[in-house]
C-alpha cells in the first residue's frame, strides 16, 4: 500500500470513529447538535484492547456508543482542574448516543461553563464557581446529569483501597454493567483523578478496571494509540492507593431503556 493510500484508509477510519460537537452559540442553546469542523472526538476507544485475563471468570462491559473527552479538547485549556467535568462529558455523550428517552431531544454534552453555571444554578455553588477553575467529583457529577437528563445516579462510597475496593467496588460495578451498561465516574480523596470506568474483569489473579484517563492533552488521536500511551487502559484493582477512599458514580440508565446501534 502507498503512502498516499495509507492516509486515505487513516482518514477513513478516524472519520468513522469519532464524531463532532457545536459547543456554543443559539444552536447550543436550543439543544441542537451542529457540526463542527475544528473539533473532533474519538469514539469508542477501548475496542481492540485485549481482556486483561487469559482466563477471566467474569467480564462486565460498558454496552453502546460514547465520545472520549479529555483536557483542552473544546479548546479550554482545563489542566490542573478540569478531569471531573470531562468524565462528566463523556458520561453524557454516552446518554446522547444510547438514552432513549433523550433520543428527540439531541441534547448535547454540555460545556464546561454550562456545568458550572448548572451547579450554581441548582444552588450547589455559589456564584463565584462560574468561571473559576475548581475541581468536581462524583457527587457534582450526579447532579448535573440529573440536571440536563433527568438520569438519577447512584453514588457508592468505598472507605478504602486494597481489599474493601476489590470486594465492594468491584461487585457493584459488575452488577453495573450488567444492568445498565453506562460508564462510571470513579474518584478519590489522596488519588483525587477522575476516571472513567468503562468495564471490570475479574479472574482467579484478582480484578482489572478498564480507565479511560481524561488527562490527555494534545491534538486528536488514534484509537490505536490511545491505548498504546494506556489513556484507556486496563488496570488492576490492587494498583489502586490503598490509602485513598473512593466513591463511584453510576448513572441507574437500565438496558431496557437503552437505543442501540443495529
Amino acid at each position: 500500500m502507498s503512502s498516499l493510500e495509507k492516509k486515505r484508509v487513516d482518514k477513513t477510519v478516524a472519520n468513522e470513529e469519532s464524531d463532532e460537537i457545536d459547543w456554543g452559540g443559539s444552536g447550543a442553546n436550543q439543544g441542537e447538535i451542529k457540526k463542527k469542523k475544528t473539533q473532533i472526538l474519538s469514539k469508542n476507544v477501548h475496542i481492540g484492547l485485549p481482556d486483561p485475563h487469559t482466563g477471566a471468570v467474569k467480564c462486565s462491559l460498558i454496552v453502546g456508543d460514547y465520545l472520549y473527552f479529555h483536557y483542552g479538547c473544546d479548546g479550554q485549556d482545563d489542566r490542573g482542574w478540569g478531569c471531573g467535568y470531562r468524565t462528566i462529558q463523556t458520561m453524557a455523550s454516552w446518554l446522547c448516543h444510547n438514552w432513549s428517552p433523550i433520543q428527540d431531544k439531541h441534547r448535547p454534552p454540555p460545556s464546561l461553563p454550562e456545568i458550572q453555571q448548572a451547579l450554581v444554578s441548582m444552588g450547589d455553588k455559589p456564584d463565584s464557581f462560574s468561571c473559576s477553575k475548581e475541581w468536581i467529583g462524583t457527587f457534582e457529577a450526579s447532579l448535573v446529569l440529573d440536571f440536563f437528563y433527568d438520569v438519577p445516579c447512584k453514588v457508592v462510597h468505598v472507605r478504602g483501597g486494597g481489599a474493601e475496593l476489590e470486594q465492594v467496588a468491584v461487585e457493584e460495578l459488575h452488577q453495573h454493567f450488567q444492568k445498565h451498561g453506562s460508564p462510571v465516574m470513579m474518584g478519590g480523596d489522596r488519588d483525587n483523578s477522575s476516571k472513567g470506568i468503562l468495564g471490570v474483569c475479574t479472574g482467579d489473579k484478582g480484578s482489572y478496571l478498564l480507565v479511560l484517563d481524561p488527562h490527555y492533552f494534545g491534538g486528536g488521536l488514534e484509537n490505536m494509540e490511545l491505548q498504546r500511551w494506556a489513556w484507556v487502559t486496563w488496570k488492576k484493582v490492587s494498583s489502586l492507593d490503598h490509602s485513598s477512599f473512593y466513591n463511584l458514580c453510576m448513572p441507574q440508565t437500565g438496558k431496557n431503556k437503552h437505543k442501540l446501534n443495529d
